[in-house]
């Protein structure tokens, strides 16, 4: 039985999109999962995440494989590691229609990260229409919510009414996973008993129950 694919994608650039499936990919990590990673954005950023993480596990092993493809080449890649693995981590570019559209084509899952503002969430339109297009199951996920406020709450209920469903774990807004990712870790690895950590532990269980 293959394994779950979910990718990451939004259009819009600055949501948060690669910190949001490196620290989900270690949630499953260390939930047991064997999890690969798949990098098609141009950025590269994800991968230079897997090498500093090489670089700091030192050859032990980085718990997970990655690679990084693009064009044609990333469905029957995505494919292979599916075959081999129980989660595979698919992180699309921004602002790249025919790479987008592979990388949506191939999930079980969609993840749309947006920031808590009315033009985050109509940036993500876009993507939204693509998996609509492509039939695949979209969600929604509120990340880098300051902790006070109400509008990360009238976002939720406006998505809603837009008929788009949205995680009920959101993802605050928090200096940890950006010092985790230089050492090239997660926030569960770093900062085990933190709130951050433990909002990326529900998102990841409530990720696989969906998809």
């Amino acid at each position: 039985m293959a394994g779950t694919v979910v990718t990451i994608a939004q259009q819009k650039g600055g949501a948060g999109k690669t910190t949001l499936a490196i620290n989900l990919a270690v949630a499953w990590v260390l939930a047991g999962k064997r999890v690969a990673t798949v990098d098609i954005d141009p950025q590269g950023s994800l991968t230079a995440w897997h090498k500093a993480r090489e670089e700091s596990f030192n050859g032990a092993g980085t718990g997970l494989s990655h690679v990084q493809v693009s064009g044609w080449r990333t469905q029957k890649e995505v494919e292979r590691l599916a075959r081999d693995h129980d989660v595979v981590v698919v992180d699309s570019p921004p602002h790249a229609e025919t790479e987008a559209k592979l990388a949506v084509r191939v999930a079980n899952l969609v993840i749309v990260p947006v920031q808590p503002s009315p033009m985050d969430l109509w940036a993500t339109r876009p993507t939204l229409d693509l998996a609509k297009a492509e039939k695949r199951q979209a969600m929604l996920v509120l990340n880098r919510v300051p902790p006070r406020g109400k509008v990360a709450d009238i976002i939720t209920e406006r998505a809603k009414d837009m008929g788009v469903p949205v995680a009920d774990t959101m993802i605050g807004n928090r200096t940890g996973f950006a010092a985790a990712m230089m050492d090239g870790r997660g926030l569960m690895e770093t900062e085990r008993k933190s709130r951050g950590a433990e909002e990326i532990a529900e998102l990841a269980a409530e990720i696989l129950k969906s998809a």
